[in-house]
C-alpha cells in the first residue's frame, strides 16, 4: 500500500496529514478524538533535520496532553549517510527521537509503528522499533542491517550469510523474519479497513515490552526462552 492508500483507509472521512521532504506529520479523526501521524515516506533517508522535526511533532502531542495515540508510518532508507550528519551527531538526534516516542508512550499516548515499505538501520530503530507495538503491511521490507552490509562488517562471504539467514530469523532481514523474532507484532490486512485494525493493536498493546517472549513463541528466538527462564530463576534465588 502507498501512504495515500493507508491514510484513505485509516481516515475515510478525511485527514490533515501532509508529507514534506519525505517527512510525514498531521492527524485524523479516530475514536471520537484524533490519531496523530508522523513518519517517513518515499524511501527517504533520515538525517538530523528530519529526526529533529519528527521528535518535535511527537513532543507537540505530549504537550497537548490527553491520550492521543501516535501512529509512526515508515517507508524510509537508512539514516542519512553523510559526513555532515555524522559530524553534527546524527546518532544523538536518532536517540532523541526514540526517547521522545518512549516519553509519549509513558505519558499515556499509545504508540503504534506501521512499516509499509523499506526501512533499515538507525532510521528503523529510532522510529518504528521505538513504538510500543509494531505492525507491518504485506510487501514491507524492514531490516536492522541488510546482508551485504553485514558481510562488509563481519568480513564473512555473502553467500554464507544468506545460507545462515535461511535458518536463523533473528539474524535475517525481511518482514517474515521480523514477525518470527517478535519485532513485528502483527501483519495487517490491506483488504480490510485499517482503522479497526489499529484500534485492535492499541487495545491489545502489552503492558511491557514482550518481543522476546513473542520471538520465543514463534520460534524465531530459540535462545530467548532459555535466557528468560534463567532470569526468573535467578530473581527467585536472589
Amino acid at each position: 500500500m502507498t501512504l495515500a492508500e493507508i491514510l484513505a483507509s485509516l481516515f475515510p472521512e478525511g485527514h490533515a496529514v501532509a508529507v514534506e521532504y519525505g517527512l510525514v506529520s498531521g492527524h485524523g479523526p479516530f475514536r471520537g478524538g484524533r490519531l496523530a501521524v508522523i513518519g517517513i515516506d518515499g524511501n527517504t533517508p533520515l538525517g538530523v533535520e528530519g529526526a529533529a522535526r519528527l521528535a518535535g511533532s511527537v513532543l507537540d502531542v505530549v504537550r497537548q496532553g490527553g491520550a492521543t495515540p501516535i501512529l509512526v508510518a515508515i517507508d524510509s532508507d537508512s539514516q542519512r549517510m553523510s559526513r555532515r550528519d555524522e559530524l553534527l551527531g546524527l546518532n544523538e538526534y536518532l536517540a532523541h527521537l526514540a526517547k521522545c516516542l518512549l516519553l509519549a508512550d509513558r505519558s499515556g499516548h499509545p504508540t503504534v509503528g506501521l512499516v509499509y515499505g523499506h526501512t533499515a538501520a538507525g532510521a528503523f530503530i529510532a522510529t518504528a522499533l521505538a513504538t510500543r507495538v509494531l505492525a507491518g503491511l504485506p510487501g514491507a521490507s524492514p531490516s536492522v542491517m541488510d546482508l551485504p552490509s553485514v558481510a562488509r562488517v563481519t568480513k564473512l562471504p555473502l553467500d554464507r550469510l544468506e545460507a545462515m539467514a535461511r535458518d536463523t530469523p533473528v539474524f535475517a532481514p525481511g518482514l517474515d523474519n521480523m514477525v518470527k523474532t517478535g519485532a513485528v507484532h502483527a501483519v495487517l490486512d490491506p483488504a480490510q479497513p485499517l482503522g479497526p485494525q489499529i484500534e485492535a493493536l492499541i487495545d491489545g498493546s502489552p503492558a511491557a515490552d514482550n518481543r522476546d517472549a513473542l520471538g520465543a513463541e514463534r520460534g524465531g528466538r530459540p535462545v530467548a526462552q532459555g535466557i528468560a527462564a534463567e532470569v526468573v530463576r535467578d530473581a527467585r534465588l536472589g
